[in-house]
């Protein structure tokens, strides 16, 4: 990375932005202010709050921040405009990591319901996103099992005209393309809302070559295994709400998810065999060129539910919820010369939620949340011989938000959960809030809690080529956290600081557990397997404990003249311990590591102008994000890296259409990771991109 391109390149920017600023200003300070610093959030404490109001820090990324930049997956939006979460796309699919832990810990919800599936990060449309919440934190008492590391919540916007269609399209090198069509329609009382995603990306490689040790030698065979497999996947998603009147209201929605990988079938690839002579002791190396795939991987997902909302007066506000999730993973197997096509069913879960919860003002200084949830998982594998296993948990939790003075709020909440496997648990959260003039001071605690999953309870795995076979374990405990978190804010009319620390404990992390000889040699069916050629015969084990420290800054300045300028930066030091066996000793021993997939340095900058002239609008913004090294348990560091986007939108208002054409470079200084496959990539960008868009709205 040219790092004094870089910096003179942004400077440059900021320079012609200061200077075209000069000419007329856009939007009054003080409505810039509420729009874009201080709007209305929910997720920290489940009630309405201003951002500078809430008990709670959260962080909030904004529709216009989404479209400045031009960002079309939920991905994109949480790693390019904020410093504390990182992503990473391989083979097996997106990992997200969240202040030092990965997206196991994390609850994703759409206004507020949860998202559940492997998909969950794709299967939400940005087209009509209001804002997207995130708070930082266990929250585990007011949002239910996994809620250790945060909850990251996107809020959709509705439209009160009576007919509204937009399309918002985008094109980019190596055959990507986004589109995203709504339609609104509100007649009376009624309203429907109906959404069409479609994303597809082909195949990509920036090394074609695969590395193999030779003794004290690499040598690198050709692959025609992609850095990126292509796919192409739909949603499609339904809403209907009747508001009888102030008091009632109610709603129905429904969506569909199709996601199949489209991995190249004539790629293959090279296996290597070492083969030493007994008498001479040389060792030789063959080559065999093998078929890299026999199958895509096909992902759909489908969910139904509805609720109502009762307002008897303003001291009460009471919500039903209740849907289902369904989710399903298959193998689709191609055609061959050996054998015809067939799918072969991977896993298939079910989640079904209903919540019962009520917002009771009880004086002026008093507002409590409490409810009832149920929610029953369900999980279904041919692969893994899993007929059906299933559970269930119920759930209550209160929290109260109290002003003991004019400066001065206190949070404090419980949940009760009750689980078929588990047992009873409680977690608690407390927080306080002092705000005077600008400056708000924030400290937290919240207890988290996460259930096993139905898989890592009872599904096996066999790994042929690596001789290892991995058995479930119904006997997993809880995961639990303590997480501590103290925030300091100050912000006015032009600009806004934030600085928050925390630490988070977690104790009981599952991880595999590799089995003694000893262990084997007392169970027959072990034993069987060991006979069977498995070398290494592990089971999932609550083995594993982990702190995670951290402190992130962020600021934003606005400026009159229609600019724009923000960043954050978000340090993380995290320790794992876990328990490896020795396998010549046969003993156990604690080994230390940073969290897998954990960065320490990440940082975002963003500078953006805005100006209006008549019925056309323009923005130009520049976003950049570098990160350090990521860690993994497997592979070790990956390189650090940086990208920078520029992208430019211009909007014209006609009478009853809004045409809003973009045209932008991704990735400016055409930064690659270009190590061989199968390598611990930073980034898989294919490189610089350029950007194509085109948003109508009627």
């Amino acid at each position: 990375m040219n790092i004094f391109l870089m910096k003179n390149t942004l400077l440059a920017a900021t320079v012609m932005l200061t200077t075209a600023a000069q000419a007329a200003d856009i939007d009054s300070i003080d409505a810039r202010h509420t729009r874009e610093m201080n709007p209305v959030v929910i997720t920290g404490t489940g009630t309405y709050h201003r951002a500078e109001n809430s008990p709670v820090a959260v962080q909030v990324i904004s529709a216009k921040e989404i479209q400045d930049a031009q960002v079309t997956t939920l991905q994109d939006a949480l790693s390019k405009l904020t410093s504390t979460i990182t992503t990473h796309t391989n083979g097996m699919g997106t990992f997200v990591n969240f202040n030092g832990v990965s997206d196991d810990y994390i609850v994703i919800l759409e206004n507020g319901k949860r998202v559940s599936g492997d998909d969950r990060w794709s299967r939400i449309s940005m087209e009509n996103v209001k804002r997207i919440e995130i708070y930082s934190g266990a929250a585990s008492a007011l949002y239910g099992s996994d809620a250790i590391a945060g909850v990251i919540n996107i809020i959709t916007d509705d439209t009160k005209l009576p007919v509204s269609v937009s399309s918002n399209t985008r094109l980019m090198n190596n055959g990507r393309l986004d589109e995203d069509v709504a339609v609104d329609v509100t007649a009376g009382k009624f309203s429907s809302r109906t959404e069409f995603t479609h994303h597809r990306a082909g195949n990509w490689q920036v090394n074609h070559y695969q590395e193999f040790e030779e003794g004290d030698n690499k040598v690198l065979k050709l692959t025609g295994r992609p850095m990126s497999a292509g796919y192409h996947s739909n949603n499609i998603a339904e809403r209907l709400e009747w508001r009888f009147n102030d008091q009632w209201s109610v709603y129905l929605r429904g969506s569909y998810y199709d996601h199949l990988t489209d991995r190249p079938q004539a790629a293959s690839y090279f296996t290597q065999k070492k083969t030493t002579d007994k008498k001479t002791k040389e060792t030789t190396y063959t080559y065999t060129p093998k078929q890299a795939y026999t199958y895509d991987v096909h992902h759909t997902s489908y969910m139904y539910g509805g609720g109502a909302r009762w307002t008897p007066n303003s001291r009460i506000h009471l919500y039903l919820d209740v849907y289902s999730d369904n989710f399903s993973s298959d193998y689709d197997y191609w055609q061959t010369d050996e054998k015809e096509a067939y799918d072969e069913t991977r896993k298939r879960t079910h989640y079904i939620n209903e919540t019962l919860r009520g917002i009771f003002r009880l004086a002026d200084w008093n507002k409590l949340t409490a409810g009832a949830e149920f929610v029953q998982e369900s999980l279904t594998s041919e692969s893994d011989n899993i007929d059906k296993a299933r559970t269930n948990t119920y759930n209550l939790f209160a929290q109260d938000e109290i002003n003991i003075f004019k400066y001065l709020d206190a949070v404090a909440g419980v949940r009760y959960t009750q689980n078929d496997n588990f047992g009873a648990a409680f977690t608690p959260n407390a927080g306080l809030f002092f705000h005077i003039a600008g400056f708000r001071l924030r400290a937290s605690y919240a207890g988290g809690y996460r259930t096993p999953t139905l898989s890592q309870m009872y599904a096996t795995d066999q790994a042929k080529t690596t001789a290892r076979y991995t058995l479930y374990n119904p006997n997993l405990k809880p995961e639990k956290n303590h997480f501590f978190n103290v925030n300091a804010e100050y912000s006015n009319k032009w600009m806004s600081v934030s600085v928050s620390g925390f630490m988070n404990k977690i104790r009981d992390m599952i991880n595999y557990r590799v089995m003694t000889d000893d262990e084997i040699a007392a169970s027959p069916d072990l034993t069987a397997l060991r006979e069977e050629g498995w070398k290494t015969i592990r089971q999932r084990d609550n083995i594993d404990k982990a702190t995670v420290r951290g402190i992130s800054a962020s600021v934003k300045f606005l400026i009159p003249g229609g600019i724009t300028i923000g960043g954050g930066y978000t340090f993380t030091d995290s320790k794992a311990e876990t328990q490896t066996l020795n396998t010549k000793t046969q003993q156990y021993e604690v080994t230390e590591s940073p969290v897998d997939k954990s960065v320490r340095h990440v940082g975002n900058v963003m500078a953006a102008y805005d100006h209006t002239w008549g019925n056309y609008h323009l923005n130009i913004t520049i976003n950049g994000h570098i990160q350090g090294e990521r860690y993994s348990s497997t592979y070790g560091y990956a390189d650090g890296f940086s990208q920078w986007d520029l992208v430019t939108r211009h909007t014209v208002r006609l009478k009853h259409f809004t045409l809003e054409p973009g045209l932008g470079i991704e990735n400016i200084f055409n930064q690659r990771d270009t190590s061989p496959w199968n390598s611990n990539f930073s980034t898989i960008t294919p490189g610089r991109s350029f950007i194509a868009s085109l948003r109508l709205k009627y």
